[in-house]
């Protein structure tokens, strides 16, 4: 089955699908994020087969996102652990985390809570700007061409300079 390659479209959004795009690499980022590291506690948390959960170890550390750290030679065992890169990752989970705790908890509330570092408090992830510090959504923003975008045709753009 051929597959788009997203990585060489023109949009950040586009070249983070294949992250974000598969569940079960979000969950195996997710679940080493809160300290489930090893291959056998992944597979146990997640309930997926050990030939999808490879492949999702293996995809995850050719992005950068994970480090395969060895912990046993005799047999041959690691330990997962997120990079910077996978680090940053973790600030769009806890976005989406934001949107489903809204959206799709249920009148139970949410399933995780989240406590603050710094202030000790049980809060949730809002997107600020980085310039003002103000609340951000998206109607609160325009979209413009970036410094690596390649130019549109002008008769194309309808307008907007350039798509997110």
């Amino acid at each position: 089955m051929h597959r788009t390659d997203f990585s060489r479209m023109d949009c950040s959004i586009a070249r983070s699908l294949p992250v974000v795009a598969e569940p079960w690499s979000v969950l195996v980022l997710r679940d080493v994020h809160v300290g489930i590291r090893r291959f056998e506690e992944l597979r146990q948390d997640l309930g997926v087969s050990r030939k999808v959960l490879a492949e999702r170890l293996r995809h995850l550390v050719e992005l950068g996102l994970l480090e395969a750290e060895s912990y046993s030679e005799r047999p041959p065992r690691h330990e997962y652990v997120l990079t910077a890169k996978g680090n940053d990752f973790i600030d769009v989970l806890l976005a989406i985390a934001a949107w489903g705790d809204r959206w799709t908890a249920g009148e139970a509330g949410p399933p995780t809570l989240y406590r603050h570092h710094a202030c000790g408090q049980v809060t949730h992830v809002e997107p600020h700007c980085a310039a003002c510090g103000e609340v951000m959504h998206a109607g609160d923003v325009e979209v413009e061409s970036g410094p690596g975008a390649e130019p549109l045709p002008r008769s194309s753009t309808h307008g907007v300079e350039r798509r997110a």
